[in-house]
């Protein structure tokens, strides 16, 4: 990139021409291979301008991982590559100088000066990583002197490009190639004596803008590679961390799925066990026949409940659908187990044609809910189960319990027991039920968390329904639904 003097020539003129112009393009392509080589390997080009912290356009280089501004030490993959790119530059300045040593036209004393200043230049790359961009341009003066400097510039070049966006490096790039016109330019208007032919010292001036434009190519290929990698990796821990937010999103639905189910199958069973439960209780002079009829109502009460849970068990394990789960048909069974109970229940249905299985299994669970909640807090109440609905217009569900009945004699009911005495009320249908009056009206001792509501209106909700509940101002409850029902 520079002239050599002629020997005869007052002041050094170090840019050769001929044989030395010829080792010129070997140096300079075995550098930009080397260079090529190397750039996989550099970990200090791994931080694109997104990836860096406490940077200016010539400020430190931070990895994301160091606090802003602070400097990061060199690891052994460092020094290799530091080391690495200094033999690039040295074994390009002495090829340089072999090539320069074999020109008459390059005094001793000029090739003691281009060696000091490759030398300077050199060691300058030590600063590389700090400064990238002010490396690159205080190296334009010494390689424009000398020849042997280029090795050095093309490195920091290199530097720059994969560490720099082009917005930077390509102008400094453009001042490398001008400062090579201009010092040509000027030595050939200031130097008569010069022996070099005027081709030869364009021809160097073009090698010189082909070699710039190749190392900054490539280092910014390198960046943009390493760029895309930073890319690739910041998706993968993003999808890798929405992989783990959808897990544990199931893994909060499977939860919630199995507190509804549990609450809406077994406490649904287990409050029926407590009525009988409370019964006996309530009578412990009931005739040894009438112990036993509701200690067998409490067997079977309970084996169902197990049976329950095993259901619930087998819905959560087994794929969806793989068992059969409730459909609106049921909710007659589901109150005659209330009317073997003992609560008073009538069911009306004004229903025109099948529903469908969601819409007749979140009704099903809305009647469960009400029946429950009546034998909770109003044991004894009568219970009035309404479904009205068709194709079109939805299906409304509605459970109203009327006041619990006063507590004394003639608040208290049997169950069962033809012919009751006083307080007491025979069953609806001779031969079901316990026998054995239930407790007191005014609560049936049984806790509620108050949680059925809320996962009924979330299952409510999910079907795209409306769900409503409170006191009907006459004293009972009312649990109200409507249900769309597609035509």
């Amino acid at each position: 990139m520079d002239g050599s003097a002629p020997s005869s020539s007052p002041s050094p003129d170090h840019r050769p021409g001929g044989r030395a112009a010829a080792a010129s393009a070997a140096s300079a392509a075995s550098a930009t291979s080397a260079m090529g080589a190397t750039a996989t390997t550099d970990p200090t080009a791994t931080t694109p301008t997104s990836a860096t912290t406490g940077t200016t356009a010539n400020g430190p280089l931070t990895t994301p991982a160091s606090p802003s501004g602070a400097r990061r030490r060199r690891g052994p993959r460092e020094w290799v590559v530091d080391i690495a790119l200094f033999a690039v530059a040295v074994l390009y300045g002495l090829a340089w100088a072999i090539a320069l040593e074999e020109d008459p036209q390059v005094s001793d004393v000029a090739l003691v000066r281009e060696q000091t200043v490759c030398v300077l230049a050199c060691a300058a790359l030590w600063l590389r990583r700090r400064w990238p961009v002010g490396l690159a341009l205080g190296l334009i003066p010494l390689s424009s002197y000398a020849t042997l400097a280029d090795g050095a510039q093309f490195v920091a070049l290199f530097t720059l490009a994969v560490h720099r966006p082009a917005k930077v490096a390509a102008p400094v790039g453009v001042a490398v190639i001008v400062a090579q016109a201009l010092y040509f330019g000027l030595y050939l208007l200031l130097r008569s004596d010069v022996r070099a032919p005027e081709s030869d010292m364009l021809w160097i001036v073009g090698f010189t803008a082909i070699t710039v434009l190749a190392v900054l190519g490539w280092g910014m290929m390198v960046r943009h590679r390493r760029q895309l990698v930073v890319s690739l990796r910041e998706r993968a821990v993003r999808a890798e961390a929405e992989a783990q937010l959808r897990a544990e999103q199931a893994q909060m639905r499977a939860r919630e799925q199995i507190a509804r189910e549990m609450h809406d199958v077994l406490g649904h069973r287990l409050s029926l066990l407590s009525v009988h439960a409370g019964a006996l209780e309530y009578r412990p002079d009931a005739p040894a026949e009438e112990v036993a009829r509701a200690a067998a109502v409490i067997r079977g009460s309970a084996h169902q409940a197990l049976q329950d849970l095993r259901e619930v068990i087998g819905v959560l394990r087994a794929p969806v659908g793989e068992l059969p789960q409730p459909t609106l048909a049921d909710v007659r069974s589901l109150v005659a187990e209330s009317v073997e109970a003992g609560t008073p229940v009538t069911l009306v249905e004004e229903v025109a044609g099948r529903a469908p299985d969601t819409v007749g299994r979140t009704a099903y669970r809305i009647v469960q809910e009400g029946l429950t909640n009546a034998r909770r807090h109003a044991p004894g109440a009568p219970v009035r189960v309404s479904l009205r609905g068709a194709a079109g217009e939805g299906l409304e569900v509605e459970v109203r319990n009327a006041a619990a009945p006063a507590g004394g004699p003639d608040g208290m009911r049997a169950v069962g027991v033809p012919g009751g005495g006083p307080g007491r009320r025979a069953d609806p249908e001779p031969g079901r039920g316990s026998g054995v009056s239930a407790p007191p009206a005014g609560g049936s001792g049984v806790p509620g968390g108050g949680q059925g509501l809320i996962g009924l209106a979330e299952r409510v909700s999910l079907a795209g329904g409306r769900l409503s509940h409170g006191p009907d101002g006459e004293g009972g409850f009312e649990l109200a639904a409507w249900l769309p029902w597609p035509a």
